[in-house]
């Protein structure tokens, strides 16, 4: 796992990340709408919550993917050697994600 978590390799992942992303951006430009607007404190925190969810629900999707990925492809490493390395990328994402 050399680059990281390698591509996403089909126009269906892509798309399906990209949709995301995109629903996040709406989520953020709501968010700026409801401040601007003068929107409750809680209102406000429970919508970046929901954004935040929804990002790290992104990560996990793409670092399951891009797992079963490289655990399919890679040829030059041990078994032990590629689990080590997708157990250490999640455990690093997972570690920002509280």
């Amino acid at each position: 796992m050399s680059d990281a978590l390698g591509p996403l390799e089909t126009d269906t992942e892509r798309k399906r990340i990209l949709n995301r992303l995109r629903r996040l951006e709406g989520q953020i430009r709501g968010l700026q709408s409801m401040i601007e607007s003068g929107k409750d404190c809680e209102d406000v925190l429970t919508q970046i919550m929901a954004a935040k969810s929804a990002l790290n629900q992104v990560g996990l999707h793409i670092i399951g993917h891009s797992m079963k990925r490289c655990l399919l492809d890679e040829e030059e490493k041990s078994r032990d050697e590629l689990i080590d390395e997708a157990i250490a990328v999640f455990l690093k994402y997972s570690s920002c994600v509280k």
